[in-house]
């Protein structure tokens, strides 16, 4: 079974380095990308992803408040 990963950042290039470097790991299935915390909390919820790479710092939403956020059961490892 793969590994069902959600990558969270608000910088373009910081989610490109992500992915690039996960993209040869057989385990990892990247199911998505969130460019901001909002959307990151819609995702985890619909998605039901894994395992989250989450950012801490974005602006409105930050990494600690997707945690917040998002009820206990949907929360996956971070």
């Amino acid at each position: 079974m793969k590994i069902r990963t959600l990558i969270v950042d608000d910088e373009p290039l910081a989610r490109e380095w992500v992915r690039n470097g996960l993209q040869d790991e057989p385990d990892i299935e990247i199911i998505g990308e969130c460019g901001d915390g909002f959307e990151a909390v819609k995702a985890i919820t619909e998605w039901k992803p894994h395992l989250v790479l989450l950012d801490v710092q974005m602006p409105g939403l930050d990494g600690f408040g997707v945690l917040s956020s998002v009820e206990p059961q949907d929360l996956p490892a971070v």
